[in-house]
């Protein structure tokens, strides 16, 4: 059940930080493979497959305080020169940030929220790799605390950051 604040909560205006996760819900999802049925064959020939993920997250700013961030997953698996499947997964949740400093709310956005879709996006990449006939894939951890403190370090450093990160 969804916590209940008033207006100047909302704000912030009360003089206390507010944090509320309102929504997650899966903004995008795709599967493909485009070599099926043969590719399950070169499965079946015990051929190595190659599994690279391509991540990504943004932060939309909606007004009083509310912002939506979206968490992108791509997994492509590759066995040989062939694709065996692309699965996709925009994961968003809404999220009430009000009263924090503008490094807290920085950090709230850049890893706190990625950090609570994650798990979310990892159930709905494994079933549809799963429902798609391949074998169970999961996912790991991914540490958003780091990865936002290497992109903090580059922003220091005059770097600029990428907008998908690879794992």
């Amino acid at each position: 059940m969804a916590e209940v604040i008033t207006q100047d909560q909302a704000n912030g205006q009360d003089g206390q930080p507010q944090l509320v996760m309102q929504k997650i819900y899966v903004k995008d999802v795709s599967f493909e493979a485009p070599n099926a049925p043969q590719i399950f064959q070169d499965l079946d020939e015990r051929e190595q497959p190659q599994v690279q993920l391509n991540l990504g997250q943004k932060a939309t700013d909606l007004g009083n305080n509310l912002y939506e961030v979206v968490l992108s997953l791509t997994l492509t698996c590759t066995v040989g020169a062939r694709t065996a499947y692309l699965a996709e997964v925009e994961q968003a949740g809404l999220f009430g940030i009000a009263g924090f400093s503008e490094s807290d709310h920085a950090g709230i956005i850049g890893s706190y929220c990625p950090n609570l879709l994650f798990p979310y996006a990892r159930q709905v990449i494994s079933s549809l790799v799963l429902e798609g006939g391949f074998p169970p894939f999961l996912l790991q951890p991914i540490n958003f605390d780091a990865l936002f403190a290497e992109q903090q370090r580059r922003m220091m450093g005059g770097d600029e950051i990428p907008q998908t990160l690879n794992s």
